[in-house]
């Protein structure tokens, strides 16, 4: 059974959650099954993480575009231009080199459009599309009037077409169930991860040491970008923590800027410290050196499987994030602290009770760690190649939710 990974990351260099979560699940099943032929664009000039692990298709850099006129229709065409790239690559290895691929797996929309309707017809590959979200919900969709019903025969056509779908979260395969667009039977959930060679328990005040930080109530938040994240929330919650210290890591300039301003206008300026974006391997002492991570909020509900949550709680330290069904997933409820979404004053709530109950911080922790625990990528690749040899020995759809 060989498989063929499709992805598009934005990121070459692994700025963005999406370009992380792709390496790293492709690092690991590359591990776990080396015939594995993974494609990815060649969006970034220089050396970039994925060299030696992928085959760089050309971007057509259509998406540049926008400049001119402003729409993610640009991005559409971009990407269907790559995905038939891989369909005429994929063809040419059929006929020409008798190298033929039992499955392929896409994570990105309009790639999985185009190869679940002609993959199978020209390659001989069934397909599976990781699903992340409906495209007529997402935040970055084509906003134009007339394209409504375009995204709506994306998602038809992305979640009817596959032999079979992956799914971050049991909520969105049952949302999907419930809608009637795929039989749940039909869906496998797989989780994001963690790296376990990197986010792991260390000691508080070593890593405090390590950073010059003071001995004081900290509260941290990391993440690449800021956007749609509530980290505006969290400053205002951070009003009501009297006493407590924020270190906001990562962020782009823009973001970081416009937060500032915020924190100053709120009289809280003096407690939060911009770190800006450190290196992956540095982000893990920031994390050490909280009493109290948080997630104040996420870009998707029934969706959200935050890469931040699982490093999180890999860290064994206390978290409070929103009280989502598809996080509880992961934290069993009582793996962190759960607030309900967009309450500043329960969030402050929940700072103040950890902040100060040093047992309670301790418990959540260790119950964190113990529920995350499993849900390495070494685990998330092992599931995704399960999933694949099913489908591959199927003739027609297949039952795979129980993989």
């Amino acid at each position: 059974m060989r498989i063929c990974y499709v992805a598009y990351p934005n990121s070459l260099k692994l700025r963005s959650a999406n370009a992380v979560q792709t390496y790293a699940t492709l690092r690991a099943l590359k591990t776990l099954a080396p015939d594995t032929l993974a494609i990815v664009p060649r969006i970034e000039s220089g050396l970039g993480a994925f060299d030696g692990l992928a085959l760089h298709l050309p971007r057509i850099g259509i998406g540049r575009l926008s400049r001119v006129y402003r729409s993610t229709l640009w991005y559409y065409a971009e990407r269907s231009a790559y995905a038939w790239m891989v369909l005429a690559l994929l063809t040419w290895l059929r006929l020409a080199r008798r190298q033929r691929f039992d499955v392929i797996y896409v994570r990105e929309v309009i790639c999985a459009l185009w190869l679940a309707l002609l993959a199978p017809r020209l390659t001989g590959a069934r397909v599976v599309y990781e699903v992340h979200d409906l495209e007529s919900r997402n935040p970055s969709r084509a906003k134009e009037g007339w394209a409504q019903p375009l995204l709506h025969l994306i998602d038809r056509l992305t979640l009817t077409r596959p032999a079979a779908l992956t799914s971050l979260t049991a909520t969105f395969r049952d949302m999907l169930a419930s809608t009637g667009l795929r039989d749940p039977c039909e869906v496998a959930v797989l989780p994001d991860a963690y790296d376990e060679t990197r986010y792991a328990p260390q000691d508080c005040n070593a890593a405090r040491r390590a950073l010059g930080l003071p001995d004081e109530p900290t509260i941290v938040y990391a993440g690449l970008t800021f956007a749609y994240r509530g980290v505006d929330l969290l400053l205002n919650a951070l009003v009501d923590t009297p006493g407590a210290r924020l270190i906001l890591v990562g962020g782009r300039d823009a973001e970081r800027t416009a937060l500032a301003g915020q924190a100053q206008r709120l009289g809280i300026g003096e407690r939060v410290t911009f770190i800006g974006t450190q290196p992956q391997d540095r982000v893990p002492l920031y994390l050490s050196a909280a009493d109290v991570l948080v997630i104040p909020d996420t870009v998707t509900d029934v969706t959200a499987s935050p890469l931040k949550l699982f490093e999180y709680m890999a860290m064994e330290r206390a978290v409070v994030c929103p009280d989502l069904p598809a996080l509880r997933e992961i934290t069993g409820g009582d793996g962190a602290l759960h607030v309900p979404r967009g309450d500043v004053a329960a969030l402050a709530a929940a700072l103040r009770t950890l902040l100060d109950d040093s047992a309670l911080r301790q418990t959540l922790a260790q119950r964190g760690r113990e529920r995350v625990a499993p849900y390495t990528y070494t685990w998330r690749a092992a599931r995704l190649i399960a999933v694949c040899e099913r489908v591959a020995q199927a003739r027609d759809r297949v039952c795979i939710n129980e993989v």
